[in-house]
């Protein structure tokens, strides 16, 4: 008796004629055009065509077959545009939309049609039919023309291309069952990797629980912790109990992936079987000087799609390392391009480490993730969640400038007339709006610019194809996906939108779609998530946070206790100075640079102060260099705007140092030295955070206070109060690591003392002491004399 296979594997038509099928060069030149057409697609064209066909005609119509294969059965499934049945015929129509002209399409694309005769296959094989037709339907989305090709095929015709095509993944199905039974396996063995911190047990708990009842949890936890573990792990044992099949570790910043890298290789030390990748920025992985993406500039380019199915098997099947050095080891190997084989071997292991963008970002997600067909069996573990808002307006928001299509038409007009004058056309809509214009004007609607924004798009489509001067081919192309990105936010708009237009003080005229609340946008991807995890030291206050990040009205919070003594922290509020542009001065500077130099006068160490701006940071500096003592042995860093990662490794290493003397890093709030960075113990004993961190008014800000005024809310906190007190913890967090650091926090700003202010404070400093600059030595003095007489 044949023994039964229980193991099944599912694929998507779609998925599957894509992975397998690919081949040629790699070619950004392309501009990725299909990719782009799906976007702005977005269905409409397929749904019209479809209502204008005859009764004979259904749509979407779901197929699925399964194939049985030697260790297990592969299960193909998709949704046909249109199945025709009509004068004793049955054919299968793959409706695509493009951009380009009609004209130039002379055969349907090879992955096209073989998506098609997949259906093809399998409804035939459903209905028993002996033949049966293939239609594809080419639509032009500006014209909506339609352009048709049709090809009759025997069933056992298309049974052999078919089967031929599902056995050549057969490999792949195979790995991914008998790899998935071996991580399954090991994580039964796997235990929390130390002894349980106070808090972080639940902390396990409440995070192994959210992905079980598939909720989403936000969690405000101090530094010190240990977040990281705390979800990494109960998420690894969600996997190996089937809750989930893949871990999305997302990161706003490169310090706190090494972090999430740490984490899981504890686990691997324990004997956890499990491919965990961390995708690297193309620029920094690409062999070439500068990465040009296509075959003439780059060899890895040439072919590379004929090559890169083998190199990601070969890889998969002889090393459970997936390090940047061994991706580049295998690209080398196979002449393959390391930055997209690095995506492509995402798809087959078992945690990704990578940027936010890579998961929402409309322009770089990982469609191969988010796509047509994709599994919604994903864990979201969101690090430093507070970028996110901020990372997901840009995301989701675009502009278009005036100035660029003028450009772009003085470049082409003596080579393409048709393309100038379209140019012209949307040039003219933009000159009426700027004429509009005083400085800042609102809009409900920019439709009508919209037309004219797709007419230039194909004719810019059409252009790309013939012209052969790259100067000029790279202008056009920066304005198309300056268009396609526009058009493709139009399509978005809601609610949680503004358009307005902007004249800026250098003369440029831009229209921007300004994405005010990410959280539907982001909801788009996350819901192909199991369970989302944000966390983060600075998730104060968990309303505006879940308001901005989640659609949900019932999500999970947590509040995590910090297990550090409270007495080894001391949070100090000068209370007469401030940063108020109205009370700036040089007495003023003066008074901050004082509380610096009574504070390091009481206690040598490492410091960091942190300002609201350069300009503040420099004013503060020199007056702190006039009032150093010449024999006072003070060493001053400096934070610069341009800084390499070389120097901002060689800025941190300078708390490595043994000194006599004391060290203060002159820092900007919200940089680069804020957050992420780790300096345990005596390597900063102390910070002077100078301001309440708030954005600076600008037309942006006060465009989100309107907004949330109009809700009902308070725009002034949602603009600039919760973001400004972000950027103070941020700072603050860098003082206290571990249980045994001891340091002080310098709230340098009457503000502090404000209500709405202190009604932000994390629960840790909820003893925070008002003082005068005279009163500095002496509460310096205080804190590190209790330090000393404790165990």
């Amino acid at each position: 008796m044949e023994e039964k296979k229980e193991e099944k594997v599912r694929i998507s038509v779609r998925n599957l004629v894509e992975f397998i099928l690919r081949e040629g060069d790699l070619d950004s030149r392309q501009g990725g055009t299909a990719d782009k057409e799906a976007m702005l697609l977005g269905g409409r064209i397929h749904r019209k065509i479809q209502r204008q066909m005859g009764g004979g005609y259904h749509a979407e119509v779901p197929l699925q077959i399964v194939v049985p294969c030697e260790k297990l059965d592969i299960i193909v499934e998709g949704r046909a545009d249109g199945i025709i049945e009509e004068d004793g015929r049955t054919a299968v129509d793959e409706i695509k939309g493009i951009l380009q002209d009609l004209d130039l399409i002379k055969e349907p694309k090879k992955v096209h049609l073989a998506q098609a005769k997949c259906y093809a296959y399998i409804y035939a094989s459903i209905k028993e039919l002996s033949e049966i037709g293939v239609q594809m339907t080419y639509c032009q989305m500006e014209t909506e023309e339609v352009k048709r090709f049709y090809q009759t095929f025997s069933c056992e015709e298309l049974k052999k291309w078919f089967f031929d095509l599902v056995h050549r993944y057969e490999k792949w199905a195979v790995f991914q069952i008998e790899w998935r039974q071996k991580r399954n396996q090991s994580i039964k063995q796997v235990e929390f990797p130390f002894g349980y911190r106070e808090g972080q047990k639940d902390l396990v708990v409440s995070v192994y629980r959210s992905i079980l009842r598939k909720k989403k949890l936000f969690i405000q936890a101090p530094t010190g912790v240990g977040k990281t573990m705390a979800t990494v792990f109960p998420a690894v044992k969600a996997v190996g109990e089937g809750l989930a099949n893949q871990i999305f570790y997302l990161t706003a910043k490169t310090i706190t992936r090494t972090v999430a890298e740490k984490a899981f290789l504890t686990l691997k030390e324990q004997g956890l079987a499990c491919k965990v990748i961390t995708l690297t920025a193309k620029e920094k992985i690409c062999f070439c000087e500068k990465a040009e993406c296509n075959p003439d500039a780059c060899p890895y380019a040439k072919g590379h799609f004929d090559r890169v199915n083998d190199a990601v098997f070969d890889m998969l099947t002889h090393t459970d390392d997936m390090s940047r050095d061994q991706i580049e080891s295998y690209a080398r190997k196979h002449i393959v391009c390391p930055f997209e084989m690095a995506l492509d071997l995402s798809v087959w292991t078992d945690a990704v480490i990578c940027d936010y963008n890579y998961v929402f970002d409309p322009n770089a997600h990982l469609r191969r993730f988010f796509g047509e067909g994709a599994k919604k069996e994903y864990l979201f573990l969101i690090d430093e969640a507070h970028n996110l808002v901020e990372r997901g307006r840009s995301m989701y928001s675009a502009s278009i400038c005036k100035e660029d299509f003028l450009e772009v038409r003085r470049a082409v007009k003596e080579e393409d007339a048709k393309l100038g004058k379209a140019i012209s056309g949307c040039n003219e809509q933009l000159l009426t709006l700027k004429r509009e214009c005083p400085g800042h004007a609102l809009y409900s609607s920019v439709s009508h610019l919209v037309l004219r924004l797709m007419n230039v798009m194909t004719e810019i489509e059409r252009f790309l194809e013939e012209c052969s001067q790259e100067e000029i081919r790279e202008k056009v192309l920066d304005l198309y996906f300056e268009i396609r990105d526009f058009l493709y936010i139009h399509d978005k708009l809601d609610e949680n939108y503004m358009i307005y237009t902007e004249l800026t003080e250098e003369g440029k005229f831009y229209v921007r779609l300004f994405c005010v609340n990410p959280a539907v946008n982001l909801s788009e991807y996350l819901n192909y998530g199991v369970s989302t995890i944000f966390f983060s030291a600075t998730l104060l206050p968990i309303q505006y946070y879940k308001k901005l990040l989640s659609t949900q009205t019932d999500d999970y919070a947590v509040y995590a206790h910090t297990p550090f003594p409270e007495e080894n922290k001391r949070v100090l509020i000068g209370s007469d100075v401030t940063t108020r542009y109205t009370r700036r001065s040089e007495e003023m500077y003066e008074r901050y640079a004082r509380y610096m130099l009574e504070t390091v006068r009481k206690k040598n160490g490492n410091y960091l102060a942190f300002f609201p701006s350069y300009r503040f940071l420099n004013d503060v500096y020199e007056a702190f260099l006039a009032l150093q003592k010449e024999e006072e042995e003070i060493f001053c860093l400096i934070q610069d705007p341009g800084m390499t990662e070389e120097e901002r490794e060689e800025f941190l290493n300078y708390f490595e140092e043994e000194r006599d003397g004391s060290l203060i890093g002159f820092c900007v709030m919200g940089g680069i030295f804020s957050e992420g960075i780790d300096l345990t113990e005596e390597r900063l004993i102390g910070t002077w955070i100078v301001g309440t961190g708030l954005p600076q008014v600008c037309l942006e800000r006060e465009l989100l206070k309107q907004y949330f005024d109009e809700k009902g809310m308070s725009g002034f906190d949602y603009a600039y109060l919760y973001p400004g007190m972000n950027k103070v913890m941020q700072a603050a967090g860098r003082v206290i690591r571990t249980d045994t650091d001891r340091g002080m926090i310098f709230l340098l700003d009457d503000r502090f003392l404000l209500r709405q202010y202190r009604a932000v404070f994390p629960r840790e400093w909820s003893k925070a002491f008002s003082i005068r600059l005279p009163q500095t030595a002496e509460a310096v003095a205080a804190f590190w004399d209790e330090t000393r007489t404790q165990p």
